[in-house]
């Protein structure tokens, strides 16, 4: 799934992403960047994630995300 992070608090590791597909919000705790290459997450920035399977409303596994792909 793509989207644009509404809003990260690095302090905390928590923040919002939007869903580029119907605009659904999307939590990130602090583990969501696990096992990603980032460190934090600005506002704006287009990402490609997948939804955690216990908790649908969390957003695991971030990766870059652009347009097109």
């Amino acid at each position: 799934m793509q989207g644009v992070v509404k809003v990260f608090d690095p302090s905390t590791g928590f923040g919002i992403v939007v869903s580029d597909a119907d605009r659904r919000e999307f939590l990130l705790d602090e583990r969501s960047l696990e096992g990603s290459i980032f460190r934090s997450l600005r506002q704006g920035q287009r990402i490609i994630f997948d939804i955690d399977e216990d908790n649908e409303s969390v957003a695991r596994h971030l990766s870059v995300g652009s347009e097109g792909t």
